[in-house]
């Protein structure tokens, strides 16, 4: 039995180029975001793109993986603040989703950098959505702020 089923539909019409798609969630979170070719590849005008999504699902997903392994560890985060950036390229003639790069900037009490290092790999073998993008090329700068840095 799977642990969470999600579903979000897209309606698209018209040919790539000048069509649109509106997405509809289950939840309602994401119910009415609009995609189109443009907000994909060019600027986003307030729509959003797949590589966006991503981008969300990465970032959520692995600041839940940290949250979890930092609590194993018995350190609680005062803040983690997880930016992913997901990259669409070209590859054989194909556009592609090809990275994914996280960057963490995190305030943990207790904990130095090195540990701190350790935990974050821990929570990149851990992460769901970063075993999905197994066959991209995923990079993880993580910093662990001081009062002081922060």
């Amino acid at each position: 039995m799977a642990i969470a089923d999600r579903t979000t539909r897209t309606v698209w019409e018209g040919p790539l180029a000048t069509g649109s798609g509106r997405l509809e969630s289950g939840s309602g979170a994401l119910t009415g975001l609009d995609v189109t070719w443009a907000a994909r590849t060019e600027q986003p005008g307030g729509k959003t793109s797949p590589e966006e999504l991503a981008a969300a699902a990465h970032s959520s997903c692995f600041s839940m993986a940290l949250a979890l392994k930092l609590g194993e560890h018995k350190v609680e985060p005062q803040r983690l603040d997880i930016s992913a950036t997901v990259t669409l390229d070209e590859v054989d003639g194909l556009p592609t989703i090809v990275s994914s790069a996280l960057e963490i900037k995190a305030e943990v009490d207790g904990i130095d950098a090195a540990d701190f290092q350790k935990i974050v790999d821990e929570a990149a073998a851990l992460c769901p959505v970063s075993r999905l993008f197994a066959g991209a090329k995923i990079s993880v700068n993580a910093q662990l702020l001081t009062r002081e840095s922060a």
